[in-house]
């Protein structure tokens, strides 16, 4: 364990697995498969955090325990099972109320993470960069804030599981202190916010596109952006791999430049504190020009996963975008199933692509569909340059789409697609095309 200069616990993955049991409580409204679908993600997602799970319980209630979240007698049966297990960490699959969560903390003896507690402890252990572990602090201080009282000695004498990051010290102090570093928290995150606007800003100035990936946490958009342009982001087969954002140049197959940035993966339930606090990152989504919807087709729950991210994206505003579904992972994937999922999305109205990025199969088709999507609205120009406008030759080039180019004695002659921006710069260079329309809007994008 190492203390930043602001204080902060900074930790990486735990040596010692914490034994853990895991709790579930299971209501009318649950269905079998969504119980086993949330078990298994909370199992990914305790083994991501370092624990071990000794056992599970589950409990069949009409509404949960007000006190205790389980029921009486299934919380002795508990304790007396993490006692002949050496369980020392108690993992729920839902969100506890303060009050649950410090009741069964004095019923069982031993530290209490809930879902979002989980969630939050493997973002602190993710979190990177600067801008990440802003982020990730101010969820975990709001998540803390209304459980100071009457939680936190189990946890404190225990350490690990939820309470890296700040928890370890924040759990030590005022409300009022907490309140401040809240609000210093979020003025910092919005000078990054203004900065990220800046810088997307002078990216849609220079006529660049700007993609997307969104999709459920291991769905493998890392190495799909890695496949597409070339860079070098961090891969694992973990949940939340992912935190701090990364934007790479791809050329497109005309041409343009375009920019792609891969996002912090979704989870069910996506805390609504993580969703606020990385109000940033996600902003990358909600102004993109095309989104890129990964999913692992390989997965059973894929249809369901994809209703998931939906959701997330209906939360921050962002359905209205262009999108393309991407059925990753597609040469391990079954045929039939892929070609369903593909079916159900043309049948919502979606483009579906097959992809591989570990193979490549698909992203050329993929990077065609990206070109023909930003190409809807453009205007299909032909042009008569100068010798001399070689910077405006390779802004056409960087942004427009080239089409064909010929260089003759006299001039360049071009035909491009070109945004609105560029349109203006080449406007004094317009000549009619061989049809005499010569700056019609091209609404079916490139042929």
């Amino acid at each position: 364990m190492q203390e930043s200069r602001k204080g902060l616990i900074e930790l990486e993955r735990p040596p010692v697995i914490e034994p853990a049991a895991l709790v579930r409580l299971v209501t009318p409204a649950d269905t079998q498969d969504e119980v086993d679908e949330s078990l298994e993600e909370m199992r990914r997602l305790a083994w991501t955090a370092g624990a071990d799970i000794r056992c599970t319980v589950v409990q069949r209630r009409e509404r949960p325990c007000p006190a205790t979240h389980i029921g009486p007698g299934k919380l002795e049966a508990l304790k007396n099972a993490c006692e002949e297990l050496g369980v020392t960490t108690i993992l729920v699959d839902s969100d506890l109320t303060p009050t649950q969560g410090a009741n069964m903390e004095d019923a069982l003896g031993r530290k209490v993470v809930d879902r979002t507690q989980l969630i939050l402890d493997i973002f602190a252990q993710r979190a990177r960069t600067a801008e990440g572990k802003l982020q990730v602090e101010l969820a975990q201080l709001q998540y803390l804030l209304p459980r100071l009282t009457g939680r936190g000695a189990v946890m404190r004498q225990q350490g690990g599981i939820g309470i890296r990051g700040p928890g370890e010290q924040k759990l030590e102090v005022d409300r009022r202190v907490i309140r401040d570093r809240i609000a210093r928290l979020q003025r910092n995150l919005e000078t990054v916010r203004k900065h990220r606007q800046v810088q997307r800003k002078q990216r849609g100035a220079a006529g660049s596109a700007a993609i997307a990936l969104v999709g459920y946490t291991n769905a493998g958009k890392s190495s799909l952006l890695n496949a597409l342009t070339g860079a070098e982001a961090f891969v694992e087969d973990k949940l939340f791999a992912t935190l701090d954002p990364l934007t790479r140049r791809c050329r497109l197959p005309a041409g343009q430049t375009a920019f792609f940035s891969d996002t912090v993966g979704f989870v069910d339930r996506l805390p609504h504190s993580l969703v606020a606090a990385f109000r940033a990152t996600l902003e990358a989504v909600s102004e993109a020009d095309v989104l890129l919807l990964v999913v692992d087709a390989a997965h059973e729950g894929a249809p369901d996963r994809i209703w998931t991210v939906h959701e997330v994206l209906r939360e921050i505003e962002a359905t209205d975008k262009p999108m393309i579904v991407v059925l990753n992972k597609a040469d391990v994937a079954d045929p039939e199933v892929l070609e369903d999922l593909a079916l159900q999305q043309r049948r919502a109205g979606l483009d579906a692509v097959a992809t591989s990025a570990r193979t490549g199969d698909g992203l050329d088709a993929l990077l065609r569909r990206v070109q023909d999507m930003l190409g809807q609205g453009r205007r299909r120009v032909h042009l008569r340059l100068p010798h001399a406008e070689g910077a405006l030759i390779a802004r056409l080039h960087e942004e427009g789409g080239v089409r064909s180019i010929d260089y003759t004695d006299e001039a360049v002659l071009v035909e491009a697609e070109v945004g609105e921006a560029l349109y203006q710069a080449v406007t004094p260079y317009l000549v009619e095309s061989e049809t005499g329309a010569d700056d019609a809007p091209d609404a079916g994008g490139t042929e």
